[in-house]
């Protein structure tokens, strides 16, 4: 009989570095997101896929890697596939949970469990089961690996929004540390961190127009080349060159609308990003900025900031652009400060590139600069960070962004994992604790806050800066607390509600149909804008 060839799936399952798959299967469509966040939190180093009956592709996934490690070749054990798999039966009462290891007698984790807030049932997913639900989860998991994590099971929630809320409502600080404990069991270095910044956040905001104003974001699609981690929308300058002026064209078309839809409101804050806006050359730049400053009222702007980033889109007469139309805050973003880690990730500028454009933005002027740095990335040690943080300390910029590595499904991160592994992607404790410290040495204080899914370490992303250098958008676009008005394929705009209701409207992704469908995002935004919205 002929042997059938292995599919592709197969084909890239049996060659991959990354052979550790934990399957989380679940008998019913209930609570994928925060099992998958959960569960990955607990095992970084396995492949976790949340299977429900409803997962048509996912259980076509799940039996070709069960194909393939039956049809792997003899070799040493790591080289070999290993499977595990978590079952979860939910029912109106509770949940089992039982732990299925090669080799091993499957382990039943947690008995039939009555939720300690049962307020709702699962046929309806009250907050109550589902808190109880995270509860079980969590539990069970610490119980199992000796483990706990620093954010505890919150999920799907940014941190601070929380502490921010209830320092609203009158609450006191210490019953609000009690509470993420209670609730989320986070770490009591986690819950005051929270409070610290919710605490700054607030007194931040307090001269933010929320109802009469908002902010601005123009986004800038294009980079010098797409780095490993990044999931943004992004397209290599190169081959887009020539479709830049249109895409000016379209962005101011974008501005003449808003400027008049909005010109009774307060302008706070103006944020351009990207990609990389200083892609552009300086004749566009100067096109793009000098539109703004003349359609929009600026005279109540608190900060304007162009995210700079790349080092090598950076040159002294883009910087002269910037600050001849008052730009009040740029980035310098390094990421790190080892070599062979930004050749690893794709980032074409160098150390020195970075070293030489933090320099020129000094000399031209500018006294309100960012840095942006990543812990995890691949082959860093805890003494990379160290020299990096070093080297930033000496720079001495005015504020500093200090992400944990997340793993994008729209990055080429996820297949530089199969290909390479997981082992030399590590950010710990102790990292974390090396770039707090680096920031405290500069003066800097902690303003902002946030996590995403998969994030290394189970961490979180951190934004210092020296008093009267806060990134104000920053902290806008994280608590949701005013309108944004986001200008620019692949971008959001978020209209803030009195009664806290947020509407959104989203602009696509492809530059191409950017340009070509510029009447209908204009249109969406005409609906999100409209006081009949």
């Amino acid at each position: 009989m002929a042997v059938r060839p292995p599919s592709d799936m197969k084909r890239r399952i049996i060659h991959s570095v990354c052979k550790k798959y934990l399957f989380t299967i679940l008998n019913q469509a209930s609570f994928e997101y925060d099992v998958n966040s959960i569960v990955k939190a607990f095992y970084p180093d396995r492949q976790v896929k949340v299977l429900t009956p409803d997962s048509v592709s996912l259980w076509q996934e799940y039996r070709e890697i069960k194909g393939a490690k039956d049809e792997q070749p003899s070799g040493s054990e790591e080289e070999a596939i290993s499977i595990e798999e978590i079952q979860i039966e939910l029912s109106e009462h509770g949940a089992v949970m039982i732990m299925e290891v090669p080799g091993k007698t499957p382990e039943c984790l947690g008995a039939e469990y009555e939720w300690q807030c049962q307020t709702g049932m699962l046929s309806d997913e009250g907050s109550g089961y589902k808190a109880g639900f995270k509860t079980f989860l969590y539990q069970t998991l610490v119980s199992h690996t000796g483990r706990s994590l620093p954010w505890g099971n919150l999920t799907g929630i940014r941190p601070t929004k929380i502490a921010y809320g209830l320092l609203e409502e009158g609450m006191d600080p210490e019953e609000i540390r009690k509470y993420y404990q209670q609730k989320y069991f986070v770490s009591d270095e986690k819950a005051r961190l929270s409070i610290d910044i919710a605490s700054r956040e607030r007194e931040l905001l307090r001269t933010v127009h929320y109802q009469g104003g908002y902010s601005l974001y123009v986004g800038i699609p294009f980079c010098p080349t797409t780095c490993l981690y990044c999931s943004f929308t992004s397209f290599p300058i190169a081959a887009w060159r020539k479709k830049v002026d249109a895409y000016l064209d379209c962005l101011i078309r974008e501005m003449d609308f808003v400027s008049e839809k909005y010109r009774d409101k307060i302008l706070d804050t103006v944020y351009v990003g990207g990609g990389t806006p200083t892609t552009l050359e300086p004749q566009q730049l100067e096109r793009l900025i000098s539109h703004l400053k003349e359609k929009f009222d600026f005279s109540k702007v608190k900060e304007f900031t162009v995210e700079a980033g790349r080092a090598d889109s950076i040159t002294r007469d883009k910087l002269k652009v910037l600050k001849k139309y008052g730009v009040s805050r740029i980035s310098v973003n390094p990421q790190t400060m080892k070599q062979e880690t930004l050749d690893v990730i794709g980032r074409k500028a160098s150390v020195a590139q970075v070293l030489e454009a933090y320099q020129m933005a000094r000399e031209e002027g500018f006294d309100n600069i960012n840095m942006d740095l990543i812990l995890g990335l691949p082959g860093e040690t805890a003494q990379d960070v160290q020299r990096t943080i070093d080297a930033v300390v000496e720079l001495a910029p005015d504020s500093l962004t200090v992400h944990s590595l997340a793993v994008k499904r729209a990055s080429k991160l996820g297949q530089w994992i199969e290909e390479h592994g997981t082992k030399t992607l590590s950010n710990t404790d102790e990292t974390m604790k090396i770039a707090a410290e680096g920031a405290r040495r500069l003066g800097m204080k902690p303003y902002y806050l946030y996590r995403q899914k998969n994030m290394s370490g189970n961490f979180e992303n951190v934004g210092y800066a020296l008093p009267g250098k806060y990134g104000l958008y920053n902290i806008l676009i994280m608590e949701e607390v005013q309108t944004i008005i986001a200008l620019g394929a692949g971008c959001i705009s978020k209209r803030v509600w009195p009664d806290g209701r947020i509407e959104r409207s989203d602009s696509v992704k492809d530059v191409s149909l950017y340009l070509e469908k510029i009447d209908e995002m204009i249109d969406r935004k005409e609906k999100l804008m409209s006081e009949e919205a």
